[in-house]
């Protein structure tokens, strides 16, 4: 995998898993319009020879015809998931819908001759040079032509928006407002995570504010490729701070959080020459982790949005804070502590530790890697 000029070194977990998932959904939803589409003009027209290419006499051959426009939409879907988000990245949002949109439109078409020719020449058993110039002339009627421009330009428009969407949040949050899951506030037990940019003010005196955003955009990069690899649910972006949070309820969510910090770790090592080369200055993180009860929720007017709060949300955000106070990279409550199997990690108690915001003293640990 690439990113901002450089190769880096990950194993595709949680991300990959999320991108098949993608490109499968993504691939059927193609397909149940193409052969929707299909079927509504082969009971309209009866087999209209001008509408139809194919000549459907079996329930066969429409299942060979399905299989086959589910593995070019297949293969579309993965242009459009893998290539062309890269191909797009720099791109303002409405040049990338259009670039993206043509390119899946020019795809279809080529893909479409494919399709055709593969079942006359599977199934009809004829000679391939006849049909291509029966079939070209069907297809480039100015009628038709422009009725099949339009038709795969709404629908990849409306795929291509609805994954825009879908990715603003992390995976599955956008479900969960689509489906209204915290219209009403809902409390569930969390372990959320505060990590940002150690020195940050010094170094972003040292870049100045273009150099310095485009230093906070990598280093962000890896931190959320590391929460997102391990089931971290993002919750939002504050200038360097990256806050996220898991489910304790799902299998190994501790765990996860845990490994999170590893790759973390990893990730930035790993591409230390990078930041030197074009940064002069390599990044490192610090980390507060709280487990405790959240309130989760949707607000907003025009802008919506699912958000967290109670005093989980603050302790974690203070916990980060006294990584600095303390001296130490991360630091975890007692909560969080007590439900982990902390058995290959090494952590020192603190001993109760006064919290800028909190009443009473709070028994930390801090962790080494």
């Amino acid at each position: 995998m690439k990113a901002f000029g450089h190769h880096i070194v990950l194993k595709l977990g949680a991300i990959s898993r999320y991108r098949i998932k993608l490109m499968l959904m993504t691939g059927l939803f193609w397909t149940i319009v193409d052969t929707g589409v299909y079927l509504y003009k082969f009971f309209r027209d009866h087999m209209d020879e001008a509408e139809q290419p194919f000549d459907i006499h079996t329930s066969a051959v429409l299942l060979l015809r399905t299989g086959l426009v589910f593995l070019i939409c297949l293969t579309m879907a993965y242009l459009l998931i893998y290539q062309l988000k890269h191909l797009v990245r720099n791109l303002p949002l409405w040049l990338s819908l259009l670039v993206k949109c043509v390119l899946l439109v020019i795809a279809a078409f080529l893909l479409n001759y494919i399709l055709h020719f593969t079942y006359i020449w599977l199934i009809e058993k004829e000679p391939l040079n006849t049909e291509l110039g029966h079939h070209y002339y069907k297809t480039f009627q100015f009628g038709l032509f422009v009725s099949q421009w339009v038709r795969w330009l709404i629908t990849f428009l409306v795929t291509i928006l609805f994954i825009e969407v879908n990715e603003k949040y992390s995976p599955g949050v956008f479900f969960d407002i689509l489906a209204g899951r915290y219209l009403t506030p809902k409390i569930e037990t969390r372990t959320v995570i505060f990590v940002d940019l150690v020195d940050s003010t010094s170094i972003a005196e040292q870049l100045g504010h273009k150099k310095y955003f485009r230093f906070i955009r990598d280093f962000i990069y890896f931190i959320s490729i590391a929460l997102l690899e391990n089931d971290g649910q993002i919750y939002q972006y504050v200038g360097d701070e990256v806050v996220a949070s898991w489910t304790v309820k799902k299998q190994n969510a501790n765990r996860k959080c845990l490994l999170a910090l590893l790759e973390c770790k990893r990730l930035l090592q790993r591409n230390k020459n990078y930041f030197k080369r074009q940064y002069g200055v390599v990044p490192e993180f610090r980390a507060g982790i709280h487990t405790g009860e959240v309130t989760i929720g949707e607000i907003g007017v025009i802008k919506k949005d699912l958000a967290m709060s109670g005093d989980t949300m603050n302790t974690a955000a203070r916990l980060r804070s006294a990584t600095s106070e303390l001296n130490q990279q991360v630091i975890t409550s007692k909560a969080f502590v007590s439900q982990t199997n902390l058995k290959n990690w090494q952590s020192v108690n603190l001993g109760l530790v006064d919290l800028k915001g909190k009443e009473s003293a709070m028994e930390l640990y801090a962790l080494k890697f």
